[in-house]
């Protein structure tokens, strides 16, 4: 950690409220992660809402998906037509689900202080930061690992000198990620099968890269 991260971190560190969610800023368990994904009532993050959480516990090269979170979370606005045509997820699916602060508990009591891995993992941070600053003061504090820039540098560093530019030509969609690491696919824009196939391919690529900072 350089010393801009540790100062970062010191000064989230006493913007937090209270001492319940001081483990958040604990050593995390050594080679674990937590990945994660949502699924939500649009792409807006000022005004659109969480429905759904998928998160899954990966320790080493393994991904323990018996160590995985579900959630359904009841919004205040109703679930537009579009949203339920990517995600399937109806007004009645979710009429019983949590209410935000209570299905945001459970999440950061299951992540605890694991860095965080995801497929374009920013939309999903600013979603659940919306939630989680009521309760914590600050936005998540974990590190966090995103799949797709693991993935174009691993592909950049195999392309020849004369193509190595700012703007390399590097397919970053999940399906071409999938397909080019040899991985396993499940039905997308479900928050679970999202977040253990954004796993798989971090488990492939820390491989693949050699990778030990992560």
């Amino acid at each position: 950690m350089s010393l801009f991260d540790s100062f970062q971190r010191n000064r989230r560190q006493r913007q937090l409220q209270g001492t319940e969610w001081s483990f958040l800023f604990d050593p995390p368990p050594a080679r674990e992660w937590v990945a994660l994904d949502c699924e939500t009532t649009g792409l807006n993050t000022r005004t659109d809402e969480i429905i759904s959480i998928g998160a899954v516990r990966i320790q080493g090269n393994r991904i323990l998906t018996s160590q995985r979170l579900e959630l359904l979370i009841r919004p205040e606005k109703a679930v537009s037509p579009e949203s339920i045509r990517v995600h399937r997820l109806r007004q009645q699916d979710v009429a019983a689900g949590l209410p935000a602060p209570e299905a945001m508990r459970q999440l950061l009591h299951f992540i605890g202080a694991r860095p965080l891995v995801g497929y374009y993992l920013e939309f999903d941070v600013a979603m659940i930061n919306r939630a989680v600053k009521p309760l914590l003061g600050i936005g998540l504090p974990q590190p966090k690992i995103e799949v797709s820039q693991l993935y174009y540098d691993y592909k950049f560093r195999q392309l020849p000198p004369y193509q190595q530019h700012d703007q390399a030509d590097i397919d970053l969609r999940f399906a071409t990620i999938m397909a080019d690491l040899g991985l396993p696919t499940r039905d997308a824009h479900d928050a679970l099968n999202d977040a253990v196939m954004a796993a798989l391919a971090f488990v492939r690529l820390r491989d693949l890269r050699g990778d030990e900072d992560y």
